[in-house]
């Protein structure tokens, strides 16, 4: 008999992603946070006098998966051809005679927004956690590297030096301005509703406010203010949009790796299993930045999933059903893999091989000509103009011939007269670049462990 795995068709369900974060929008997990949102209703309207309190009771001894089954819902379903019918229809059989205050004054968007909120302040939870720790391996590597001399690229070519540090920092705060984009977001994300039909509460009476109070009390969530049928899908374009803005943060991170472990840099290299990991399977020698690829494929698709939540935003009147299908992929396709890719890359940072010898011989290599911006500046100070300093410069670099622009600038009969050979030396010293961005490191740093405790 085949393996059950083998009848599987989505890569998510059996090669990316985290079994823990799948389990988040497990059918059991959906049914079961429904259940809930039905018990709280009952129990609030308990509270008002409007369901008797036996009856709120016993709904809410039944509202669990051990009485309501999926299986249950779905042989409902394939009659009822409506989700939210059955899944109250089988709760009120679980419920016995209490059954016939199940879904009392609510609609079906009442249950499903109202437990789409639960999920997702789940979700949230998850995702902060795995900024939090992508930040902190980020900052404890900008740490151990604050005065590490790096040669910074611009346009691909040599720039000037940078740390590879502050780099790091760079990337940990980047990371950072999206836990607080996280948090600002949360309150706006986690809202349900139980207003009824089209949103007015009509269907509750004059109890319309307080029931709905009561029944997000009891689910530690707030209420849309002002709901149509559903809550408004401008909040959930905003969350996917966030998770694209994240996952653009994470390719860019892989993309740097990517790129420093090229064979003509090779300055670092993501962990590798030099016991057993193959990386071709023709050609032997080869260590592939395996992980950061991946983290960049599924960046890509990450982003792509923000477009449909925007589209559902026009809805026809109080509401339709054109965002609910796409809905039901979207958002747990992109949580997992916005999961998947940030607790990968916290792996790559983590084991990061970085080779401080090559890192140095880069500098080396530029013969000096990564440090013109601080000559340039000198000979400015010293009575040229700055014009005609960095047009000084740009000739002394495109010069054909061999020799340092140490040397090339010693000979120079400009250059010579505003500074002396020892000035010159000292200013083609990379050590001042990187003192500068040891220094910034440690500002952006002090700062973020002060934002990752809170």
């Amino acid at each position: 008999m085949a393996d059950e795995s083998s009848s599987l068709f989505c890569p998510l369900e059996f090669r990316y992603g985290r079994d823990s974060v799948r389990a988040l929008f497990s059918r059991g997990a959906r049914l079961e946070r429904a259940l809930r949102v039905e018990a709280a209703l009952a129990a609030a309207e308990a509270d008002l006098g409007l369901v008797p309190k036996d009856a709120a009771d016993a709904i809410d001894r039944a509202a669990h998966v051990a009485s309501v089954s999926v299986d249950r819902v779905d042989e409902l379903e394939r009659s009822l051809r409506h989700d939210v019918m059955a899944i109250s229809r089988a709760l009120a059989e679980a419920a016995g005679p209490a059954g016939r205050w199940v879904h009392f004054g609510a609609t079906s968007a009442d249950i499903t927004d109202t437990a789409l909120a639960l999920e997702l302040a789940e979700s949230l939870a998850v995702l902060r956690g795995d900024l939090t720790d992508l930040a902190k391996v980020l900052v404890d590597l900008a740490r151990r590297h604050r005065a590490t001399a790096e040669i910074g690229r611009t346009h691909g070519q040599h720039g000037v030096p940078i740390s590879f540090g502050y780099k790091v920092a760079v990337a940990a705060a980047e990371v950072m301005r999206h836990r607080e984009r996280l948090d600002e977001l949360r309150p706006r994300l986690a809202v349900g509703k139980m207003a009824g039909a089209v949103g007015t509460g009509a269907s509750f009476g004059r109890h319309a406010s307080e029931v709905e109070s009561r029944v997000m009390q009891k689910l530690g969530i707030a209420a849309d203010e002002a709901p149509t049928q559903i809550v408004g899908r401008d909040r959930v374009a905003e969350f996917t949009n966030l998770l694209a803005l994240i996952a653009g943060t994470a390719e860019r991170l892989g993309t740097e790796v990517r790129n420093l472990q090229r064979t003509e840099i090779a300055e670092v290299q993501e962990p590798f299993d030099e016991a057993r990991q193959v990386g071709s399977s023709t050609m032997a020698q080869k260590r592939n930045p395996l992980v950061s690829e991946n983290v960049t494929s599924l960046a890509r698709l990450v982003r792509a999933f923000a477009l449909p939540p925007l589209e559902n935003m026009a809805q026809w009147h109080e509401r339709d059903l054109s965002n609910s299908a796409n809905e039901r992929i979207v958002l747990p396709h992109a949580i997992v893999l916005t999961d998947d890719l940030l607790t990968k890359l916290t792996g790559v940072f983590s084991g990061l091989k970085v080779d401080v010898d090559r890192m140095a011989a880069e500098i080396d290599r530029s013969g000096g000509e990564a440090m013109t911006e601080s000559l340039m500046l000198a000979l400015t100070s010293g009575g040229l103009a700055r014009h005609d300093a960095h047009e000084l410069l740009r000739r002394l670099t495109h010069a054909t011939g061999t020799g340092s622009l140490a040397s090339r600038a010693k000979a120079d009969p400009t250059v010579r007269a505003l500074l002396s050979d020892e000035q010159i030396d000292t200013l083609l010293d990379p050590s001042s670049y990187v003192r500068a961005a040891a220094e910034k490191t440690d500002r952006v740093l002090a700062r973020l462990d002060r934002e990752i405790a809170r």
